[in-house]
């Protein structure tokens, strides 16, 4: 649908045409569709047959486990659409679509709480810090893992047969010249389970390493941009925290990037993987970066024990986190930061949807501007992040595109992982896509290429699945 007067802020309830506003205790569903399709054609969100959808959010689906209709006062949620190559799953993250469940995800169960860890689960007792009052009701009853996303569950075979991928990319880069056009049309659309394979069979038949050829003949953002689809998502996010906390300074950005919304199996398989490749925690190597209460809010992601997406939503658990971000923050002279922080960090997506939407009925100011307002630097940044993932993460990664792209210059490195980043899952990618139109009223591919040029704008524009 067509917003009046511009996107809503986050934390406000999404437009529902004429509807009223829903009333206090109800939160609303997912983000809608952007736009109006042109006459004739199916509805933003919908994919024409046999195919993604263009532009625009795709219907969701009730969260994974989560409570029947009218169950908790709270609507149900509408359908999401099935991932590529899937049969319709239950749902993932939110605003995120669900693979099919995979094994447990790298690493160990999360460690035991310490001082400064996330906020307790919904339905448990809080340790006694933070003046907080006693949670509201029973513990709930075990939920549902969110499944890791694919890519980061343990190695799957697949019948899918990379011989002809592989010969190709051998034949591109074989001998005089480099084919750039045959590398960008082999690897750009590919999943994360493809890529290993074609990786895979590259080695068997060939015994010399994809990447490391690639890195021998193309240079620049382009050969990041195709090393980045060659490693795959885990091991791309591995070799960028490595890189943002080596060296003087921090990369703060790639860190939120990589680090923030994410669920417990993915940031698992990550402190796994990191653990293994580099011989070093990612604990570790955080601690020796950040500092002071920063520091403790990531280490707080890193335990890796948000609530899962199915545990359900409750309004007077929502109530509560709702009065203590208040009392945190607007309600007192100075800010607990680490109180937010816990909140923002322990919480599902779902819990923090309703957390902005309750926070804006309660008090008539958004969340979002609460964070802005309260906090600064990296800690605002990462608040932000971790917000806008749970009200509205197409939209989030909308901005993240323009982000890198505004003002003097461009911002290659950003603008080079988030592409390929969002490319590993097509349906958020169309819908962050729709996200970027709506905002920005122009497409995300127009604006690509005009910063970007050769090769390097070739593999992005086809990574974004056009030409």
């Amino acid at each position: 649908m067509a917003y009046q007067g511009g996107y809503p802020p986050y934390g406000a309830p999404p437009p529902q045409g004429h509807s009223p506003q829903p009333p206090y205790g109800q939160y609303p569903p997912p983000q809608q569709p952007y736009g109006q399709p042109p006459p004739g054609q199916p509805a933003y969100g919908q994919p024409p047959p046999n195919q993604y959808p263009p532009q625009g959010y795709p219907p969701q689906q009730q969260a994974y486990g989560a409570p029947p209709p009218a169950q908790y006062g709270q609507p149900a949620y509408p359908p999401q659409q099935p991932p590529y190559g899937s049969p319709a799953p239950p749902a993932g993250q939110y605003g995120q679509p669900a693979y099919p469940p995979q094994q447990p995800g790298y690493g160990q169960p999360p460690p035991p709480q310490q001082y400064g860890s996330p906020a307790p689960g919904y339905g448990a007792p809080p340790p006694q810090q933070y003046g907080a009052p006693q949670q509201y009701g029973a513990p709930q009853p075990y939920v549902q893992p969110t499944p890791p996303s694919v890519g980061y569950g343990p190695p799957q075979q697949i019948a899918w047969n990379g011989d002809a991928d592989a010969e190709a990319l051998r034949k591109a880069m074989k001998g005089f010249g480099t084919d750039e056009k045959t590398l960008i049309r082999v690897l750009a659309d590919k999943d994360p389970l493809q890529v290993n394979v074609i990786r895979d069979t590259y080695q068997r038949k060939f015994h010399r390493q994809l990447i490391a050829d690639v890195q021998s003949e193309v240079s620049g953002w382009f050969e990041e941009g195709l090393c980045a689809i060659i490693r795959g998502p885990l091991l791309t996010d591995i070799h960028l925290l490595k890189g943002a906390t080596d060296g003087p300074g921090t990369k703060e950005k790639v860190l939120n990037d990589v680090l923030l919304g994410r669920s417990n199996a993915d940031l698992r398989a990550i402190k796994e993987a990191y653990l293994k490749t580099y011989r070093t925690s990612l604990e570790s190597d955080i601690k020796a970066d950040l500092s002071m209460k920063t520091e403790r809010h990531f280490l707080m992601v890193l335990a890796a024990n948000r609530n899962e997406e199915s545990t359900p939503v409750i309004p007077q658990q929502v109530d509560q986190d709702v009065m203590e971000i208040y009392k945190a923050t607007e309600g007192k002279v100075g800010t607990d930061e680490l109180l937010v922080c816990s909140i923002l960090s322990q919480r599902s997506d779902a819990q923090i949807r309703a957390i902005a939407h309750t926070y804006k009925q309660k008090f008539t100011r958004d969340l979002e501007t609460v964070i802005i307002k309260e906090f600064s630097g990296h800690m605002e940044a990462a608040l932000l992040h971790q917000l806008r993932t749970g009200t509205d993460k197409a939209m989030r990664d909308a901005m993240l595109l323009e982000a890198a792209m505004a003002g003097a210059g461009t911002h290659d490195a950003l603008l080079t992982n988030r592409v390929i980043r969002m490319h590993w899952d097509r349906n958020h990618m169309n819908n962050v896509k729709g996200a970027y139109q709506h905002k920005y009223h122009r497409s995300a591919v127009s604006r690509i290429k005009s910063e970007t040029s050769g090769d390097y704008e070739k593999l992005l524009v086809a990574a974004l699945g056009e030409h």
